[in-house]
């Protein structure tokens, strides 16, 4: 078995969550991952492909679902165990940023002398204070980093071919006597055709490691396989909670547009992802994001194709749009992000269309043939106090009954709170009164230090002119009920899947009540004592709480993966 140039590690967000009292409410409800956030970026598969294609052995070891599949699993035994070149370690959103730092930490303490990597959003933010650490040794920025990393290597390998340290774009590091330098963000390619987006990579890396827990992206991923394709790195909108905005985009990583994968490029990605998996797969990005000639050359390029795909747009769609999508793609999901029923909430979030759009968009897609239109709301948002959630969720009834009326339903809503932190680079980050925010954490160790506490209400690091920490919270607990019964009288969801929700939702709200209790407490070591009584039931309140998560999954067969097309893969090479 070779041994890796570079090991890939996905941390959980709380490195020691196994041993913690830590209620996180539904900050991860409505993606497919726990709140431990096990899912790794689509970016540890394209850098270890690119690095592959160019000489290097790359393994991607998600930390987080291997700590989650077994409770005698030792992260740390299994880091002393290896022997890299590097490490590499992403700290993309900022929920990892607990166990992204710990895992450095471990590794420092066995391997001294083996390079630390940090690459991510997040990490560009905050790379001088990155840097300042002894756990790290450099921080690769940037939104497309697969050449700054593959230059890195060869530099650590000691390639003759290999530029200096200071000659690496996007570079932040240390050299021999601790100085810090930031090497300019140079590198910022204007397309993504230069990387792999088929996932074939991750079929023969598991093959070759015979490690298969390891690449697995969450938990449940083999029964519900859904992957993802990109159809750019950036962004034209400017929500304004937003890490991943056109603002964000200028001011962290230097992109003026977005860098855009051709149509036929991201077709061909979607067939070679079909080979070995019948799950869905998710089109990141609003197909119309570069012109409506990028999108009818994709709907070219893709017809025919006759598996699940899921859609997202960022703004209204005309009738015909959605037609040729149809025609292109038959089994096709789409999901809107409405975040509100008021068009002043969602004009002051940055969302640049009205209710009266967005309905016409979902009857058309109904009309087109929509297999599934799921639909979100968001708390948090500015102009948005506690009576406009209810009315959210009233709202979010009459969807139901309008668009489903006499019929299998097609509509789902969704609601859940912008949860745990405003995203660092945002505008509401950046300038948080105009926004009428109040920011509770500016720094990487504050938020660090943050996800050391009990209740996901000490995590959120905002509240808003119109509503508290303490009214979010409690909005987000009462929506969640509220719309659970909607869901349950109008066929959504099962009575049985409805009293669970509703159980759940109580019960964290008795919890959370519970360790504000706790924090009063003035004796350190009773504060502990009560936490640990309360870790069981608070354990049992943290997964689907304000909706059951598998109501985001579309109904699939048994057999999902398919294995023996992935050894065809495997015995082909790189000839895919």
């Amino acid at each position: 078995m070779p041994n890796p140039d570079l090991i890939l590690l996905h941390p959980p967000n709380i490195y020691d969550f196994r041993f913690r009292t830590i209620l996180y409410g539904p900050i991860s409800d409505l993606i497919p991952s726990t709140p431990v956030f096990e899912m790794y970026p689509i970016g540890f598969t394209t850098i270890a492909e690119y690095l592959e294609r160019h000489g290097f052995k790359v393994k991607i070891i998600n930390l987080a679902m291997r700590m989650l599949a077994s409770e005698r699993f030792n992260p740390e035994k299994l880091i002393a165990s290896l022997n890299p070149l590097a490490f590499g370690i992403d700290l993309h959103w900022m929920p990892h940023c607990h166990g992204a730092i710990e895992i450095a930490r471990i590794i420092k303490k066995h391997h001294p002398q083996t390079p630390v990597i940090f690459g991510g959003f997040s990490s560009t933010y905050y790379h001088q204070e990155l840097i300042e650490r002894p756990e790290v040794d450099f921080v690769i920025r940037g939104d497309s980093t697969e050449e700054p990393v593959l230059l890195l290597l060869k530099r650590l390998r000691g390639d003759e071919d290999a530029p200096q340290f200071e000659a690496i774009p996007n570079l932040t590091w240390k050299d021999g006597k601790g100085e810090i330098h930031v090497n300019p963000l140079a590198w910022s390619p204007p397309d993504l055709n230069h990387v792999l987006l088929d996932y074939s990579y991750v079929v023969k890396a598991v093959f070759r490691y015979r490690d298969l827990i390891s690449f697995i992206p969450f938990k449940g991923w083999l029964g519900y396989p859904i992957t993802a394709v990109l159809t750019c790195r950036g962004c034209t909108y400017s929500c304004r909670t937003c890490g991943g905005s056109a603002y964000a985009f200028r001011k962290m990583h230097g992109r003026l547009k977005p860098a855009y994968r051709d149509p036929e490029l991201l077709a061909k990605d979607i067939r070679n992802i079909a080979r070995f998996s019948k799950g869905p797969i998710f089109i990141l990005g609003d197909l119309r994001q570069a012109g409506m000639d990028y999108a009818a050359r994709f709907f070219q390029a893709i017809r025919g194709y006759t598996g699940p795909v899921i859609v997202e747009l960022f703004d209204a769609a005309d009738r015909e749009f959605l037609r040729e999508l149809a025609r292109a793609l038959p089994n096709f999901v789409l999901e809107i992000s409405l975040e509100s029923h008021s068009d002043e909430v969602r004009r002051a979030f940055g969302r640049p269309y009205t209710t009266a759009q967005a309905e016409a968009t979902m009857e058309y897609a109904l009309e087109a043939g929509c297999k599934r239109l799921d639909v979100f709301f968001m708390i948090g948002l500015p102009h948005q106090d506690f009576q406009s959630v209810m009315e959210t969720v009233d709202y979010a009834g009459k969807l139901i009954r309008e668009f489903n009326r006499g019929k299998e339903p097609r509509l789902f809503p969704f609601i859940s709170p912008m949860a745990p932190f405003l995203d660092p680079g945002s505008e509401a980050f950046e300038n948080p009164e105009q926004f009428g925010y109040k920011v509770f954490y500016r720094s990487l160790e504050e938020h660090r230090r943050a996800l050391e506490m009990p209740s996901w209400k000490y995590f959120l690091s905002y509240e808003t002119v119109w509503m508290s920490r303490e009214e979010i919270v409690e909005s987000t607990y009462e929506a969640g009920l509220r719309l659970n019964e909607l869901k349950k009288a109008y066929g959504l969801i099962s009575q049985r899947k409805a009293e669970d929700v509703a159980y759940r939702i109580q019960k964290a709200r008795s919890l959370i009540r519970q360790i504000d209790e706790v924090l009063t407490m003035s004796r350190s070591d009773l504060r502990e004592k009560f936490l640990a009584a309360l870790k069981p039931q608070v354990d049992g309140a943290n997964t689907s709480t304000v909706c059951d998560k598998e109501e985001l999954n579309l109904r699939l067969g048994l057999l999902n993966l398919r294995f023996l097309k992935s050894a065809t893969i495997l015995l082909r090479g790189s000839e895919l």
